[in-house]
């Protein structure tokens, strides 16, 4: 459910302008309204995505292969190139996956970053959090979503912190690592850009509302058309996918601002999640969507701004881990409030939501509520009015 919730916007904008085959890891279900076909394989297995792909291939004359999903960027692009598609060079790719990897090269190429260590044991990382001075972040060297994530302020939390990252690190694919880095203390946003041939236009810049200390769980995000801050992230972003070698596609690259100053969290080589590429497309007119399969096609997109408006959405999480009982927002004013793009649920009644540290995003989210305005500030205001109209319920654990 949390797949259609958060991506069933991509698959139908790209439908709605080429027939598309899907490979999924298991038989589809709510997409097969989008697809003329599909293949059943793990995409993250190489070989099970190639031989499911030349399947496809042999039915169908392919223009393009696209993914959305963070775990697949290094195998789809790997398709890509074997079925001789455009694609952003897998091991580019790579790079980005690898948060270490990614720090070398905004280094060597002088993308205003943050200090990272990669460490594989506890005391390796009270060592680096030593040197480079409380607080710290350890995270995953590659994982996603702010999973394994957490802000240690003192030498006496990073016992407790550490084996919580590492559990998460393990899981990892392209490494197992821990990094240590940096506390870039300042608000974050997110760019998001489109990349055609090497060649990156800034479309849209993402102001996010994170929360729950000391974790990192995105709580809310805006997109206003007419954002001053634009011009003075765009030139980092771009410097950032020049760095990592991304030639192709559209990125989500994510930043904070630093006294004053924009300094680069990471690179995501993908379309935004929590529907930020549909707040840009309610906020500007450009379907980032459209654009990525655009790209993977070989065409170039268009980008042309047809809206000037913004979009705010807010993230529905509870109080407190335990059942969810009810969730509803009162009929009588999204009636009247035709500002309200939108409330989904992918949570229902008996359904267990479990808040950091024991959960993350995927198992505490209940659902989101999207609003418009003419401005962020409305946006955001709006949002505010409809979180307050929501009824949540839950049973503590």
């Amino acid at each position: 459910m949390e797949a259609q919730a958060y991506r069933s916007y991509c698959l139908e904008n790209v439908r709605a302008h080429y027939d598309v085959v899907l490979i999924s890891g298991g038989e589809p279900t709510w997409e097969k309204e989008f697809v003329v076909d599909y293949a059943v394989a793990d995409p993250t297995d190489q070989a099970a995505l190639a031989s499911a792909g030349r399947a496809l291939a042999e039915r169908y004359e392919l223009d393009g292969v696209i993914t959305w999903t963070e775990w697949c960027l290094v195998p789809v692009a790997r398709l890509a190139r074997q079925l001789g598609l455009p694609t952003t060079a897998p091991e580019a790719l790579q790079g980005c996956r690898n948060k270490h990897t990614a720090r070398t090269l905004f280094a060597r190429h002088g993308v205003p970053s943050a200090v990272s260590v990669t460490v594989r044991t506890e005391r390796e990382a009270a060592d680096a959090a030593a040197l480079i001075g409380y607080p710290v972040v350890l995270k995953p060297a590659a994982h996603a979503a702010s999973m394994g994530v957490i802000r240690v302020d003192t030498a006496d939390e990073l016992p407790a912190a550490y084996p919580f990252v590492a559990q998460t690190a393990g899981h990892g694919v392209e490494s197992t690592d821990v990094l240590v880095e940096e506390y870039l203390d300042g608000p974050e946003v997110s760019v998001e850009c489109v990349t055609y041939q090497g060649q990156t236009t800034v479309v849209a810049v993402t102001r996010k509302t994170v929360g729950m200390p000391p974790f990192f769980e995105e709580l809310a995000h805006v997109v206003d058309a007419n954002d001053p801050l634009l011009a003075d992230v765009a030139p980092v972003a771009v410097a950032a996918l020049d760095a990592v070698g991304f030639t192709d596609g559209v990125s989500h690259v994510e930043i904070r601002i630093v006294d004053g100053r924009p300094r680069l969290i990471e690179v995501n080589a993908r379309i935004a999640g929590d529907m930020i590429g549909h707040l840009v497309h309610l906020a500007t007119g450009v379907d980032l969507a459209r654009a990525a399969a655009d790209i993977a096609c070989g065409e170039l997109p268009d980008l042309t701004p047809t809206r000037s408006q913004a979009a705010a959405i807010r993230l529905i999480y509870p109080a407190y881990s335990g059942t969810l009982t009810e969730r509803r927002l009162v009929a009588e004013f999204t009636d009247n409030s035709d500002w309200i793009e939108r409330v989904t649920f992918h949570r229902d009644a008996g359904d267990r939501l479990v808040l950091p540290p024991d959960g993350d995003m995927y198992s505490a989210r209940i659902g989101y509520l999207i609003t418009t305005g003419p401005s962020a500030e409305i946006a955001k205001t709006r949002s505010t009015e409809a979180y307050r109209h929501l009824s949540v319920q839950v049973t503590p654990a």
